[in-house]
């Protein structure tokens, strides 16, 4: 990938004054050779990959972290589906699997590591239900593990039974980290149509399809956007929805440049350094997601693009349209520079996450229902919601399914992340600190719907799943 030095010099200057950043270098590590019969034989294979599969990963990511002046803000593992690992060990709870993951991330330096995962779009195996009842422990003992449960396909429909299950699953992790804000939950995704090569958490996690050993990059850039779109408001030049579109296709352009230069350079190094033992462990370099990935910092944040491009305030009437135009720009600049996306890709609504979405709720202006509304087109769902500490397991599942939903029929990938703030309520808020940032408890709707959430059994894939 060649440079030339007015490349170079725009990209320092994103970096100095932008935000710019490599948000996540995620090594995908599949532990298929990991399983045996017995859980605590798995967890011994599983922590030994680990160790060797990813020893160079952080200080080879520093190096070019150093080398090419482009921060990455977090070195990540993704695994494979965890449940899949554990199954045949015939175990009843495989916490001790997420300890291990823990315990290897802890040793490896690693920011987070995702993949305590099930896949139960249609039903639940032995081992999947074991995974699943161990993630509110697994996930109160942990520091650094991540899990996600994939409940739909637009291929398969909806599994209400594991919907109900995991409006449970998050009610009693919540109470099990109720003295942090609940911020247990925080690691924990609910998905539909979850990809197999995120780089993001808590949804990471490394899919059945994608080889031994690949490095995947989440890029940031909300701050890079904001930038351009405030230069071409200053510039006098016409200002439509036609130049706004184009203005961010560039800026995606060259911010999904610098992320896979970095991920193609970490992959090449790490082939140098890792031994797979009695051949060579090849580290591949995945994709690039290009998710805009908002942080607390101010001038970082996706609401405030929207609000640059004349909204009032994000949740005001015409944010789904402005977000749709947002993410639209976004994929078709980063597929102009790079063959290999994928992960999410598009726009992050996080709402603790982002500091302007933070007080777009705090005057009302983003509701839970606007942030379902905007997910129909952005890269996820409902992310880093708070509700209050005493909604129920029934109407949590079924905030869940109204999202999963969304994500079936519209073919795309949805997901909850919601978090019920043990002891708080409406309009208060919890604040969890560094990329989390600040949560404002957002009401829910009085009237229940648990006669329908707890029917059980699967609601059919659409029509548009016939597509053979």
């Amino acid at each position: 990938m060649a440079w030339d030095s007015g490349e170079v010099r725009e990209i320092l200057r994103m970096i100095e004054a932008e935000h710019l950043d490599v948000r996540a270098v995620t090594m995908g590590i599949s532990l298929r050779d990991t399983a045996a019969e017995s859980l605590e034989r798995t967890c011994a294979r599983v922590y030994e990959k680990l160790m060797r599969a990813a020893s160079a990963l952080v200080s080879t990511a520093q190096a070019v972290e150093a080398d090419y002046a482009v921060p990455i803000t977090n070195k990540r593992i993704s695994v494979t589906p965890m449940a899949l690992v554990t199954e045949p060990s015939r175990a009843t709870r495989v916490v001790e699997a997420a300890v291990t993951l823990d315990r290897a991330a802890g040793e490896l330096g690693v920011d987070y590591i995702g993949g305590f995962s099930a896949l139960v779009e249609k039903a639940m195996t032995s081992g999947d239900r074991a995974l699943v009842d161990s993630i509110p422990e697994a996930l109160a003992v942990t520091k650094r593990v991540c899990s996600s449960v994939n409940v739909a396909t637009t291929r398969a429909g909806i599994n209400g039974d594991a919907v109900l299950i995991m409006g449970r699953v998050i009610k009693e992790l919540a109470e099990r980290t109720a003295r942090e804000g609940g911020i247990g939950c925080a690691k924990l995704c609910t998905f539909a149509n979850i990809p197999d090569d995120n780089p993001f958490v808590a949804g990471a996690m490394h899919g059945l399809g994608e080889g031994e050993c690949v490095i995947n990059v989440g890029c940031s850039g909300p701050g890079v956007v904001l930038s351009a779109l405030k230069r071409l408001r200053a510039s006098g030049e016409p200002m439509n929805l036609s130049t706004i579109a184009d203005t961010i296709k560039r800026m995606a352009f060259k911010v999904t440049r610098a992320g896979e230069l970095i991920g193609r350079e970490v992959a090449r190094r790490l082939n140098a350094a890792v031994s797979g033992g009695a051949g060579e462990l090849r580290v591949r370099f995945g994709i690039v997601d290009l998710s805009l990935a908002p942080t607390p910092a101010v001038g970082d944040s996706v609401a405030e693009i929207l609000e640059e491009m004349g909204l009032e305030r994000t949740g005001a009437p015409g944010s789904v349209a402005a977000l749709a135009l947002l993410t639209d720009a976004v994929k078709k600049g980063g597929v102009m520079a790079s063959s290999h996306v994928g992960g999410l890709s598009g726009a992050f609504i996080p709402v603790s996450e982002d500091a302007r979405m933070v007080e777009a709720v705090r005057v009302g202006a983003l509701s839970l229902e606007s942030l379902e509304a905007m997910s129909a087109v952005c890269s996820v769902g409902l992310d880093m919601v708070a509700v209050p500490g005493d909604t129920s397991a029934e109407t949590l599942a079924a905030i869940i399914a109204d999202e999963i939903a969304i994500g079936v029929f519209n073919n795309k990938a949805t997901a909850v992340r919601i978090i019920p703030v043990p002891g708080k309520n409406a309009g208060e808020s919890v604040i969890y600190g560094g990329l989390l940032g600040e949560a404002i408890v957002q009401p829910v709707s009085r009237f229940r719907s648990d006669r329908f959430i707890t029917l059980g059994g699967r609601i059919p894939a659409p029509l548009l799943a016939l597509r053979n």
